[in-house]
């Protein structure tokens, strides 16, 4: 069956329909963990949760056209409140928890929301606390009660008394909701979907409509077909892009199951329980998860340590035959099949793999040390290409997955390269334009074109290279070109590194890395040598954890040119943070603060200094912050220069 028929309606909430009076409380759509137990949501609770959340918003004055901030962790109330203010022919504004309370002002004031439904204490203080800058915000709803008993400003409501609000309304207005959805239609401007922002600026307002979300959601599903009877847990709420056309879209039209952890801090415990077929991570946690499987198996007992080491490259000539279009002998195929029982069967149920059939990695480029690992345990991962603003892209099935591309190009998609390098696309699914900003969308889109900033190639089996973003691209003095994405990615692969930031100096001569160590793995290689440290830049700057940092530089560097080589790093005080600014929330870099925060410390790099003195926030275990200056040692790399 093809979930993408149009009979299921042009409009999210048509769908939601469809799938109430086709399924009603026969079929789980959603499923909740709650102190412990998993709660089940059929569709016919999906249908009436949002219907009555829709009129319960009508009752309190949302107008068509009005603007719902949503602020949350991923559970059902936050797409119950996108459906309802879409039902309600009003747009969803979704946004990240961890948003500062600046940061969710500015997202509120660009988007003009009057209406805001967020989850608990902690959202509802941001609020209050920048309402007075927000003269058009009418009402914050909550829906999460715990600590809220006693504040009493008019704009707060609890999210069922909005649910009765709607119940009531729906009395005394028969059939509205089933008119207003009746109502909607594909081209309705529905959803505004924020840019991560990496270039350190304010994220850009995306406009979609219904129309170019469902074409994202629909080229995944010809992609991959998904079934009603299909686990998925989604990782993070329907703020990015990719969880618009995956959580939100191929759930809607497929009628599958999501799978809400019971809070962040539990996303890999719980999804272990569910078992997903289907999941969806941005490259970032695939990366942490291969790293986090080899760090265990670092501090495993001597026999696991030795398994691991003598099965898994039975898994990476499987891997790299099926990569390559090669059969397997049969003595590899009998090797594998114990390999598998023996290794690779616990450490997929470890990860909550055991039952995935469709695996995507999204939002940056994955490290080819990742790929392989992923593909050797026999899970096949994939890596999709597509933005916020120009759709999805290229993807490959999983018959004719390669190693170093993304893919050919979606039906219905177009993908060219341009002059300079940049892929250029035409899709159904290229956004609307910037919310307000038409000299902006005008820069993007030209002639029917959308222009990535992406720089990529295309092969002669019609598959889509990804090379880096444009902008980070670095032109070396020797003539090579620095590709830090790449780097870093393989960078993250070690069980020691967590993060990496790579750049050039001012006269470009060689590349550099800053280096942040993964501090649990770290720690825990250092007591096993009695290693003594009290704090995260104690540890980091010992020259054994240098030592322990180059063998990755080595390792890393043996796969570039000569020229594109690391020649010195420094081991980070601290961990990169997106409160700070240095990261966006989908944890990707944010290169020009990186480089302004820290330019002393390239400064010292590019003088041929030993060290550099800088200020840093040290947290003590009592609670405690206080500010010290530390010195970070400047490690050469031998023989990196060729």
């Amino acid at each position: 069956m093809n979930q993408a028929k149009s009979d299921k309606g042009d409009t999210w909430p048509k769908v939601l329909k469809h799938n109430f009076e086709k399924y009603g409380d026969t079929h789980r759509a959603m499923r909740h963990k709650h102190f412990g137990i998993w709660q089940p949501y059929t569709w016919k609770d999906y249908y009436l949760q949002t219907k009555f959340l829709a009129l319960g918003l009508l009752s309190l004055g949302f107008e068509h056209g009005d603007k719902l901030l949503i602020v949350g962790d991923n559970t059902p109330e936050w797409y119950y409140a996108e459906l309802a203010a879409q039902a309600d022919h009003g747009v969803s504004v979704g946004t990240y928890s961890e948003l500062t309370p600046s940061e969710t002002k500015t997202i509120a004031e660009n988007s003009e929301a009057r209406f805001a439904i967020v989850q608990d204490q902690e959202q509802v203080d941001k609020l209050l606390q920048i309402k007075h800058d927000l003269p058009s915000l009418k009402k914050v709803i909550y829906w999460s009660y715990k600590g809220l008993a006693h504040y009493d400003d008019p704009v707060l409501i609890g999210f069922r008394d909005v649910l009765e609000l709607g119940k009531k309304y729906d009395e005394e207005h028969p059939g509205l909701f089933d008119r207003n959805v009746e109502t909607g239609k594909g081209d309705d401007v529905c959803a505004i979907v924020y840019t991560s922002g990496t270039t350190g600026d304010s994220p850009k307002a995306a406009v979609h409509t219904y129309r170019t979300l469902r074409a994202g959601a629909e080229q995944h599903l010809r992609l991959d077909p998904w079934q009603d009877n299909d686990n998925v847990v989604p990782f993070l709420p329907p703020v990015w892009i990719n969880e618009q056309w995956l959580g939100i879209g191929c759930h809607l039209l497929s009628a599958c199951t999501l799978n809400f952890a019971e809070g962040p801090e539990t996303q890999q415990r719980d999804a272990r329980e569910t078992g997903p077929s289907i999941v969806f991570h941005g490259a970032r946690l695939w990366e942490s998860q291969a790293s986090l499987v080899r760090a265990r198996i670092l501090g495993a007992n001597g026999l696991n340590r030795y398994a691991f080491r003598l099965l898994m490259p039975i898994g990476y000539t499987a891997a790299d035959l099926k990569l390559r279009g090669k059969n397997r002998s049969l003595l590899q195929k009998l090797l594998y099949a114990f390999a598998d029982v023996a290794l690779f069967r616990s450490i997929r149920r470890s990860l909550g793999l055991q039952n995935a059939r469709i695996c995507y990695s999204t939002a940056a480029i994955l490290s080819p040390d990742a790929f392989r690992f992923y593909h050797a345990l026999n899970l096949p991962l994939k890596s999709l290409f597509g933005s916020t603003e120009g759709g999805t892209l290229a993807g490959a099935r999983n018959e004719d997955i390669r190693l170093d591309t993304i893919g050919p190009a979606h039906e219905g998609t177009e993908v060219r390269i341009s002059d300079e390098g940049e892929i250029l696309c035409r899709s159904p699914g290229t956004f609307a334009g910037y919310y307000k900003e038409p000299d902006k969308t005008a820069e993007m889109l030209k002639d029917g074109w959308f222009h990535s900033g992406d720089c990529g190639r295309i092969g002669e089996d019609g598959h889509l290279v990804f090379v880096d973003r444009k902008k980070d691209l670095v032109p070396l003095a020797g003539g090579e070109t620095l590709v830090p994405q790449l780097i870093e990615s393989r960078l993250r692969f070690s069980p020691y590194i967590k993060d990496a930031w790579v750049f050039a100096g001012p006269g470009r001569e060689y590349a550099s890395a800053v280096v942040i160590i993964d501090y649990d793995s770290v720690a825990r290689w250092a007591g096993q040598r009695r290693m003594a440290f009290t704090t995260f830049i104690e540890l980091a700057q010992m020259q054994e954890v240098y030592d322990l940092v180059k063998q990755d530089i080595d390792r890393v560097n043996r796969t570039l040119p000569v020229g594109s080589r690391m020649r010195k790093y420094v081991n980070l005080h601290k961990e990169f943070d997106p409160d700070e600014g240095e990261l966006t929330r989908t944890r990707k870099l944010r290169r020009a603060i990186l480089e302004e925060r820290y330019h002393e410390v390239i400064d010292a790099i590019y003088r041929n200094g030993n060290d550099v003195r800088i200020e840093a926030r040290v947290g003590h275990r009592d609670g405690r912050m206080e500010t010290v200056t530390t010195t970070l040692r400047i490690q050469s790399v031998e023989g990196a220069g060729g």
